[in-house]
C-alpha cells in the first residue's frame, strides 16, 4: 500500500483537477500516466480508464471521475483544495474523488502480487449525467470475453455496504381540456386542463405502491415539474406533470404505470424506465468478503442512483469513503481519515476475495 501521505497527496491532486461531467479528459490523462508509471497496462475509453492486474475471473472496482458543477453557496474556490484540521475541502473531494484515490491506492498495492483473479479498476466519465463511462467499460470487458463476476462501486457510503439500490422511472401525467378565451370558459362549459391535472395530482396519493422493501423502503412517486397554459387569458387545453418514481425490485415498469392509471383520469406516459433497481443477496460471496474486510459495516439499501444500475446480473455492492449527505453541497469536504480507511478497506476486500477463490479451488 502507498504510504498514507502519498494517498492523501493523490487525493488532493485529483480533487484539484477540474472534472465537471463532460470535462474529465485532463483528470483521465493524469491518472492514466500515474498507472502507467507504476507498470500497469491502461485502456483509454473516451475519458474513462480501464486497468487490470492478474488473470482469471474479474472483480471490478468502479468509481467516477466527474463532478457536478459547483452549487450556489460556496465560500471558497471549489477547485482550490484546502486541508483544515483533517478535513479536505474541494469540489468532488467527497463524491467521488475520495473513492478514486482510495481505489487507485488499493489497486496499486497489488501490482506485483500473484492474484488468483483479475482485479480491474474502472475510473469512469459522466456518472453524474449519462453513465456512459461504466457502460463503455462493461462493453470492453464483454468484448474481451471477461465480464465481471462481481463489482464494487465507489461512492460515499461511510464504508457501509449498499446491497440494494432504488431504480428510477420518469413518468408524465397528461390532462386535456378545451382551449378558449378565459372570459368565455364558464359560458361555454369548457374543461380546464389545469384543473383536471390538479385533481389527478391529488389522486396520486391513492396509488397503491405496495409493501415496503426490506432494505429500500417504499416506492416513492413525486410530481416535480408542472406545465400548463400558453397565455394569461387562455384556458389551457393541455396540462402536464413530470413524476419522479423511485422504485424497488418488486415494483418497476408496466406494473407501476398500471397502478397510476387506476386512480387518474389523464394519460400516463413513460419518459424513462431504463434505470432499474438492483439488489445483491446477502449470502453472495462478494458481500461475505466485504463483511470479512469490514465486520462493522452496516448493510443497507440506497435511495440514490449510481453506476450500480448498469451491473445487471452482476453481484455488486456500493461502498466508499465519505458521506452521501455531503455530496453536491457547498464547501464539500471529506475527512483524511475516511480516505485512508477507504484504501485499507478496499485492499482487505481484495485479500478476502482472493482467499475465498483459493479456498474454493482447494475444495
Amino acid at each position: 500500500m502507498l504510504p498514507d501521505r502519498e494517498i492523501l497527496a493523490l487525493h488532493r491532486a485529483v480533487t484539484a483537477i477540474r472534472s465537471v461531467s463532460g470535462e474529465e479528459a485532463g483528470l483521465a490523462d493524469f491518472l492514466g500516466d500515474l498507472l502507467r508509471r507504476n507498470g500497469v497496462a491502461v485502456t483509454r475509453l473516451g475519458a474513462s480508464l480501464l486497468a487490470t492486474l492478474g488473470e482469471g475471473p474479474v472483480l471490478l472496482f468502479d468509481t467516477h471521475l466527474d463532478t457536478v458543477p459547483p452549487v450556489p453557496g460556496w465560500t471558497r474556490d471549489p477547485w482550490e483544495v484546502v486541508s483544515i484540521d483533517g478535513r479536505v475541502h474541494g469540489l468532488g473531494s467527497n463524491d467521488a474523488k475520495a473513492s478514486v484515490a482510495a481505489m487507485t491506492a488499493a489497486f496499486l498495492a497489488f501490482r506485483e502480487a500473484d492474484l488468483p483473479f483479475t482485479l480491474a479498476l474502472a475510473l469512469v466519465e459522466q456518472e453524474e449525467t449519462r453513465g456512459t463511462g461504466t457502460q463503455a467499460v462493461l462493453a470492453e470487458l464483454a468484448a474481451r470475453g471477461t465480464p465481471p463476476v462481481a463489482a464494487v462501486v465507489g461512492e460515499p457510503t461511510g464504508l457501509d455496504l449498499a446491497v440494494a439500490q432504488k431504480g428510477l422511472m420518469v413518468l408524465e401525467l397528461v390532462a386535456r381540456g378545451d382551449s378558449c378565451h378565459a372570459a368565455n370558459a364558464a359560458a361555454l362549459g369548457a374543461a380546464n386542463a389545469a384543473r383536471r391535472l390538479a385533481h389527478d395530482l391529488v389522486a396520486l396519493e391513492r396509488v397503491d405502491l405496495g409493501d415496503p422493501h426490506p432494505r429500500l423502503g417504499r416506492v416513492t412517486l413525486e410530481p416535480t415539474q408542472l406545465r400548463a397554459g400558453t397565455a394569461r387569458n387562455v384556458v389551457p387545453g393541455e396540462a402536464t406533470a413530470v413524476l419522479d418514481a423511485r422504485t424497488t425490485p418488486a415494483l418497476h415498469g408496466r406494473a407501476l404505470v398500471e397502478r397510476v392509471e387506476r386512480v387518474v383520469e389523464g394519460e400516463v406516459r413513460v419518459l424513462s424506465e431504463r434505470l432499474r433497481p438492483r439488489e445483491t443477496a446477502e449470502g453472495e460471496p462478494l458481500v461475505e468478503a466485504a463483511r470479512e474486510a469490514r465486520p462493522e459495516a452496516r448493510l443497507f439499501g440506497s435511495a440514490t442512483l449510481s453506476d450500480m444500475v448498469f451491473l445487471e446480473g452482476i453481484p455488486a455492492v456500493k461502498c466508499g469513503p465519505g458521506r452521501s449527505e455531503r455530496s453536491h453541497t457547498p464547501d464539500e469536504f471529506v475527512l483524511e481519515s475516511e480516505i485512508l480507511e477507504g484504501a485499507r478497506f478496499y485492499a482487505r476486500l481484495v485479500r478476502a476475495w482472493a482467499g475465498r477463490l483459493v479456498a474454493e479451488a482447494v475444495a
